[in-house]
């Protein structure tokens, strides 16, 4: 089983939203023209997976999937309302970017601006419902390591955004050939990040040194078999 501290660190490198699985790649491109939008935009995004994924895990478990209404009545531990998942995730989702989109109009309204329809499109966003789908088909066995995951795949998306954002505030002064000039040359350096996040997936984790262990003492013991 992988710790909490695994979940966490995975979900930010080696199963970034964008570099591993591109999810979110409409704002991504649309919002990162400048590190000011990619900060805001980014920010949000951490918010609205850090409240909906633990919220949507409590609904999954304690209301959705088959057994779920189990603790209400013990009658019910056959009913499957698994089928409305998705519908109820959405709805999830929709209800925290409708808050995140009215406290920023009214404490950032410049910010408010520069995000434009992207605000409000956090709701359909696929990082956000990603995060929920990829936590009911991981199964995480506590609520605290489907919030670590969701926290990680906010932070990942966070450095993502700004880091292509920081970048082509650069670029606007480099000599890039007319055809590749805009969403081009982004789509080029985003290729090129998702291949040095790879690198990550070579990392290995506390689940992983557990089992090379095991297999390397499995071995052992069947060579000390052979031999004898």
């Amino acid at each position: 089983m992988e710790s909490t501290l695994d979940i966490f660190i995975k979900a930010i490198f080696s199963e970034n939203m964008i570099f591993a699985y591109f999810l979110g790649m409409c704002s991504y491109l649309a919002v990162s023209k400048t590190v000011k939008t990619a900060v805001g935009l980014g920010a949000a995004v951490i918010f609205v997976l850090l409240v909906t994924v633990p919220v949507n895990y409590l609904l999954e478990n304690y209301l959705l999937k088959e057994g779920a209404l189990e603790w209400l009545n013990p009658e019910w531990a056959e009913i499957d309302l698994s089928f409305l998942s998705f519908i109820m995730f959405i709805a999830v989702v929709a209800s925290i970017v409708q808050l995140v989109e009215m406290l920023v109009e009214k404490f950032a309204p410049a910010l408010y601006g520069a995000l434009g329809i992207f605000l409000p499109l956090i709701a359909v966003n696929c990082s956000i419902v990603g995060g929920a789908l990829f936590m009911q088909d991981r199964q995480y066995s506590t609520i605290l390591d489907a919030t670590a995951f969701s926290l990680g795949s906010g932070i990942g998306w966070f450095i993502a955004i700004v880091a292509i954002a920081a970048i082509r505030e650069k670029i606007r002064y480099s000599n890039v050939p007319a055809p590749l000039r805009g969403l081009g040359i982004t789509f080029i350096i985003t290729g090129l990040m998702g291949i040095a996040f790879m690198s990550f997936s070579g990392i290995k984790y506390g689940t992983d040194k557990k089992a090379d262990v095991t297999e390397t003492a499995q071995a052992t013991s069947q060579n000390n078999l052979l031999n004898e």
